[in-house]
């Protein structure tokens, strides 16, 4: 019984009423199309991040992982 019901179920899900509430959208009859994914954007003709930015976020990087190396290592006060 269960094995004749499942062959149906894509019916019965799209009956009004059972499956779908009342307020959905109307499904399209056919399936869309692919999307493209071989699709590619267009080249950038300007770099991302210019080389003096890149190596300024470097070092803020570098000194904020210094920072947090110390503090970790710093001794922890003793508990009463």
């Amino acid at each position: 019984m269960a094995l004749a019901l499942g062959g149906c179920s894509t019916q019965i899900a799209d009956m009004p009423g059972i499956g779908l509430p009342t307020d959905a959208p109307q499904r399209p009859r056919e399936a869309g199309a692919y999307l493209p994914v071989h699709d590619l954007p267009p080249e950038r003709d300007e770099q991302t991040m210019k080389p003096a930015e890149l190596t300024k976020i470097q070092a803020e990087l570098t000194a904020a992982r210094d920072r947090q190396a110390t503090a970790a290592a710093a001794p922890k006060p003793p508990k009463k």
